[in-house]
């Protein structure tokens, strides 16, 4: 199974440890097709990205159909990439370094220029590859933040679904107290991956979190994954509830002998929103500081080159990215893999 975690070494060693210490991804030598020698459920799953990022990819790939290199097709390609909500200023440096590296390289065909683009969109979205770690303190506790809709509960279960697989024990806290469905979508999910949940009918989220915690480090769990309620950034109370959680979870570590908590502050992002993305992703990372983002419903979109402005931006790592609803349907990001995907 591809391995998309590591643990940090703990402070003691375990006789046994529960979760493989495993080497995040790296990233692909530089080329210009995705690696054939791919495992196979990886290679598969790069196939759903690709179909998933079609037609960004066909709006995109369209500007190099042409037999020459000229201005108008940078004028084209700028236009393109800002239609796929790769936003003013990535655009503008994707622009600048291709026109360098053409010129450095001598560049004389469109598909050349296109490969040269695969090279630059890696390049900036480098930054964004990095492993979700455990430890060394265990539990490692992950908040989970997003707006409703998103696909919030669904990617904790899917994320449930993968550190399971890898061996970690799982604890679930339903703290979205405030959608009805939610406590019950969420005991679903901990019933398909058998593991533990906290909950509380119409509890507060604050104490249910608190009491999450505190029952990981008591059963001596590895991961404690706590589901927040959907916030729109514009609901400034809201929002401030969400500042309470993370306070109050952070109030939890301490008790727990923990030297920081929550060790994971993650967003998840419908990969349909564009720019809107960009402006969560903000909103978010400034009331909480996030650590990690999950992109999300990457199965149709136009607008994939969000991440592309998301790196430019605010560059907070992506863990994952998501193609339809089934479990396995969660893996890990990789910046070459997602650029080619994006422009071939």
């Amino acid at each position: 199974m591809f391995s998309f975690f590591k643990k940090n070494p703990p402070v003691e060693t375990p006789a046994t440890p529960k979760v493989q210490t495993s080497t995040p991804f790296a990233a692909e030598p530089a080329s210009t097709s995705v690696n054939p020698a791919a495992p196979a459920g990886r290679q598969s799953w790069l196939t759903r990205l690709k179909a998933g990022l079609g037609k960004t990819a066909a709006g995109i790939s369209s500007v190099f159909g042409g037999t020459r290199i000229d201005e108008a097709l940078f004028e084209d390609l700028e236009s393109a990439l800002l239609m796929a909500d790769a936003g003013v200023a990535a655009t503008e440096t994707l622009i600048a370094d291709l026109r360098r590296k053409a010129k450095d390289t001598k560049a004389e065909t469109p598909a050349q220029l296109k490969a040269l683009l695969v090279d630059g969109l890696t390049q900036l979205l480098a930054p964004l590859e990095k492993s979700l770690m455990l430890g060394p303190q265990l539990p490692t506790v992950i908040m989970v933040a997003g707006v409703n809709g998103a696909g919030k509960t669904t990617s904790i279960g899917k994320l449930t679904h993968r550190l399971a697989d890898e061996g970690a024990t799982v604890l679930l806290a339903a703290a979205d107290t405030f959608r009805a469905a939610a406590r019950e979508q969420l005991t679903v999910w901990a019933e398909r991956n058998t593991v533990e949940i906290v909950s509380q009918e119409g509890g507060d989220p604050a104490a249910v979190s608190y009491d999450a915690v505190c029952a990981g480090k008591a059963r001596k769990k590895d991961v404690v994954l706590i589901d927040t309620a959907g916030r729109l950034p514009t609901q400034l109370h809201l929002m401030e509830e969400l500042k309470k959680m993370k306070r109050v979870v952070q109030k939890a570590g301490e008790a727990s002998g923990l030297d920081a908590c929550p060790q994971e502050v993650l967003l998840v992002i419908d990969g349909n929103t564009g720019q809107n993305a960009l402006a969560q992703v903000r909103a978010f990372d400034d009331a909480l500081g996030l650590t990690g983002l999950i992109i999300t419903k990457l199965d149709g979109t136009a607008k994939g080159g969000v991440l592309a402005a998301i790196a430019r931006e605010r560059p907070v790592p992506v863990y994952f990215i998501g193609v339809g609803e089934k479990l396995e349907e969660l893996e890990t990001f990789n910046a070459r893999e997602f650029a080619q995907a994006l422009l071939e």
